[in-house]
């Protein structure tokens, strides 16, 4: 199967499985094991036919920009289904800033009778990791710096007061250095596994207009 088959087939088994129409990702927690498994397959396929085997030599100009996340394996994704006062995930993004070395991830959230919403958001920087392997090439190191809570409106009125109401130091794993290494990146679809050998599989959008 060619490279372009594959990715129609791993974005449209993700989207057929998506519980919600509202653009939120999905996780292995929420999919039986035999589509977990069809996914990891899917995806390593399209892996081994990555265009840009190099990225962060070739082609970081592709990394700029707004992703959305579309599916992940990583623990602080599938914590947010376990958000307090009933609050529900909606899109997550990722922000990507490639001259700065900066990014942030936002999440929005929301209860499901529309009494509140807002967001969670991270910021953090990278580096190329100097990595002596050939790793060097696609894995950067990530710096943690801000983690955000926000609520935008209470039964449809603006709160500004509490955008954000609590910002706090973001936790960085202890004694080690986070690393997500960027393992397929075309125009529209990347990627990517953590340290912990996470999941992050994100497509290229442009709708990030409103949030900063």
């Amino acid at each position: 199967m060619n490279n372009q088959l594959l990715k129609e087939k791993l974005q449209a088994t993700i989207k057929r499985n998506q519980a919600k129409s509202d653009g939120s990702p999905i996780t292995n927690l929420k999919l039986d094991q035999t589509l977990v498994a069809e996914i990891e397959q899917l995806t390593a396929e399209l892996e081994s036919l990555n265009p840009h085997p190099q990225p962060l030599i070739h082609a970081t100009a592709l990394l700029e920009g707004v992703w959305q996340l579309q599916y992940s394996t990583a623990r602080e994704i599938r914590s947010l289904d376990s958000l307090p006062l009933g609050l529900q995930i909606g899109k997550v993004y990722q922000v990507i800033n490639i001259a700065d070395k900066l990014f942030f991830n936002i999440a929005q959230v929301q209860h499901p009778l529309k009494i509140i919403s807002g967001y969670v958001k991270v910021t953090a920087s990278f580096q190329p990791a100097i990595d002596p392997s050939s790793l060097a090439d696609k894995r950067i190191n990530v710096n943690f710096d801000k983690r955000y809570l926000a609520i935008e409106k209470i039964v449809g009125i603006n709160t500004p007061k509490l955008n954000p109401f609590k910002v706090v130091a973001a936790n960085n794993p202890q004694g080690i250095i986070a690393t997500l290494d960027i393992t397929y990146l075309d125009e529209t679809l990347r990627i990517g596994r953590g340290g912990d050998e996470s999941l992050f599989i994100l497509q290229k959008v442009n709708d990030l207009a409103n949030l900063t």
